[in-house]
C-alpha cells in the first residue's frame, strides 16, 4: 500500500524538506522513534537520548514547531507524543531506505581483485657443464 502524493509544489517540497532536516538529526529521530511508541515526559526522554532536559526541550520545540509531536501539560510535567502513526511510518521508511541503500551499495560494488598466486617455480640445481676429460 502506497502513499500517493497529488502534486509536488514549491511549498509542500519546502515542508517536506524541514521535516525530513529534522528527522535527520540522530537525537531527534530517536525521541521521534520513542514517542512513536508511547508518551513521555521530558525527563524521560532526556534519559533516553543521554542530553540535559533543556537540549531535549529544544529538540521537541522544533519537532513540535513541524507538528510531528504532540504535548500535554500534567501539573509540572510536560508529556510528549507522535502526532500520529504517519510519524512512526516515516521512520520506518527511512530504516528501509537505508537497509535498501546498504544492499544496493554491496551489490554495486565489485568484487574484490583476486590476485593470481605467484606459481611455485621448481628449484633446480643449476645445469652442470660437462668436466673437459683429462688432458684436453
Amino acid at each position: 500500500m502506497r502513499a500517493q502524493v497529488a502534486s509536488w509544489d514549491e511549498e509542500r517540497a519546502e515542508r517536506s524538506v524541514s521535516v525530513l532536516k529534522a528527522v535527520a538529526d540522530p537525537s531527534r529521530y530517536r525521541l521521534l522513534w520513542a514517542l512513536s511508541e508511547r508518551e513521555l515526559p521530558v525527563s524521560r526522554l532526556a534519559e533516553l537520548i543521554g542530553a540535559h532536559v533543556a537540549a531535549t526541550s529544544q529538540h521537541l520545540a522544533k519537532l513540535r514547531a513541524l507538528g510531528l509531536v504532540l504535548s500535554r501539560r500534567e501539573g509540572t510535567r510536560i508529556y510528549y507524543r507522535a502526532a500520529g502513526p504517519r510519524v512512526r511510518a516515516l521512520l520506518e521508511s527511512a530504516v528501509l531506505a537505508a537497509e535498501e541503500a546498504a544492499l544496493a551499495d554491496t551489490a554495486a560494488s565489485p568484487e574484490p581483485v583476486r590476485r593470481p598466486e605467484p606459481a611455485l617455480q621448481e628449484v633446480r640445481a643449476p645445469a652442470r657443464s660437462p668436466r673437459p676429460a683429462p688432458g684436453h
